[in-house]
């Protein structure tokens, strides 16, 4: 749903993702970082060739990165593609450890806080759970839903799955027992695209839909708690109020407790502040980049990296100066991994054609009552330039003799 230019980042361990590529490095410094490389179209296990409904063969689908994601202490690193595979990595140092199958396409997935089970998501509203201990385990469904769903996260003490759909819904389901709804947060008004749980507030939830909202919520009773508008956060240029803008990324800097957004089709990031005692977000400013940003992270220590379509500089790395964010003038660790970015551009380069957001999943509007009154008035129009037309538009025929009983006037 989202770009298919992707960044991951865990610790000093930073990922760059395009088509069917990635590239892992370090932000150190160090002279000594060796640059990892994957390209999933010489992964080894595909999935088994099935029909459609008309009996055809459905789609094989190309090898471009759907989704990817760290564990939490780094160690591992998954992927699915658009082959409907699920490949895991382990980091230290970098090995591919599993290559396995999923039923469908995936949309999200993430790893259990004590990493040994792995999450997907798909677009049938199923969520699936594969093993990290045994990495060539097959996987196990886990809960279901009616909708397609486009983000999962878990609790950080692994007892909730939270999974969003594209039905405006975010679930809270026990992860013993998945068929067990702990509660629903409702509110959004169009598809949830993104839900982020607060690392060092784990009963607090962020959440962006298509509605163009951020929201905070308290997941475990499915309570609201503040709701900021993306159209209103007071800044002199600010989108229509008929654009159509979601949420393709949530990061979180808890030095700080600055929580950075970024929208698809808008070259901009939105910095908000977390005030967990007050329970809201405070909107603080909003970064702009002339060209188009595919993908943020937060690296706590170093700023907000900021990964953009500008072959000569494709990475931006953003710290707070005076309380306001700005780009560093010069970075070491920013040119070493830019330098890596522009000798593999190829990678980068196709993605900006093929990407397509979230603009199909918004509500289908069909006003059929306009036309309706439209096509009634052109018939009313007719009647009274033709009084003795009939119903149908056409002249009323009179019975014969029907005139002689008329009174004379």
């Amino acid at each position: 749903m989202a770009s298919s230019a992707g960044l991951a980042l865990c610790g000093q361990t930073l990922v760059v993702r395009g088509g069917s590529r990635f590239l892992a490095t370090s932000t150190a410094s160090s002279d000594d970082d060796v640059l990892f490389a994957y390209d999933c179209s010489t992964a080894a296990e595909k999935s088994q060739e099935s029909k459609g409904e008309d009996g055809q063969p459905a789609d094989k689908g190309s090898d471009t990165i759907l989704a990817s994601t760290f564990s939490k202490s780094g160690s591992y690193f998954a992927l699915t593609d658009d082959s409907k595979r699920l490949i895991l990595f382990r980091t230290k140092p970098w090995q591919c450890l599993s290559v396995r199958t999923v039923v469908r396409r995936c949309t999200a997935l993430t790893f259990t806080a004590s990493e040994e089970k792995l999450l997907v998501a798909d677009k049938s509203g199923d969520v699936y759970s594969f093993s990290v201990l045994e990495p060539q385990g097959c996987g196990k469904l886990e809960l279901g839903h009616l909708s397609m769903l486009l983000d999962v996260a878990v609790s950080p003490d692994d007892c909730y799955v939270l999974t969003a759909d594209r039905d405006e819904k975010i679930r809270v389901s026990w992860a013993a027992a998945p068929h067990s709804i702990e509660s629903f947060c409702l509110g959004h008004t169009e598809f949830v695209s993104r839900i982020f749980v607060v690392p060092d507030h784990p009963e607090l939830l962020l959440s962006a839909s298509g509605d163009r909202t951020l929201r905070l919520w308290e997941y475990r009773s499915g309570r609201e708690l503040h709701c900021c508008h993306l159209t209103s956060p007071q800044e002199p240029a600010e989108p229509r109020g008929d654009e159509r803008f979601a949420a393709s990324r949530i990061t979180y800097w808890s030095q700080d407790g600055c929580v950075a957004l970024l929208c698809d089709c808008i070259p901009a990031v939105y910095v908000f502040q977390l005030d967990a005692a007050r329970q809201q977000l405070v909107y603080r400013q909003r970064l702009t980049f002339r060209h188009r940003v595919w993908d943020i992270a937060f690296e706590e220590g170093r700023g907000l990296w900021v990964l953009q379509d500008h072959r000569e500089a494709p990475l931006v790395l953003c710290r707070p100066v005076g309380g306001q964010w700005q780009a560093a003038p010069e970075d070491a660790a920013v040119e070493k991994v830019s330098a890596h970015l522009r000798g593999n551009w190829a990678m980068l380069e196709g993605v900006a054609g093929v990407d397509v957001g979230f603009s199909g999943l918004y509500k289908a509007t069909f006003d059929n009552v306009t036309a309706y009154l439209r096509k009634k008035e052109e018939r009313l129009q007719k009647r009274r330039q033709n009084p003795a037309a009939g119903p149908n538009g056409q002249a009323k025929k009179m019975k014969p003799g029907e005139a002689s009983l008329r009174c004379p006037s």
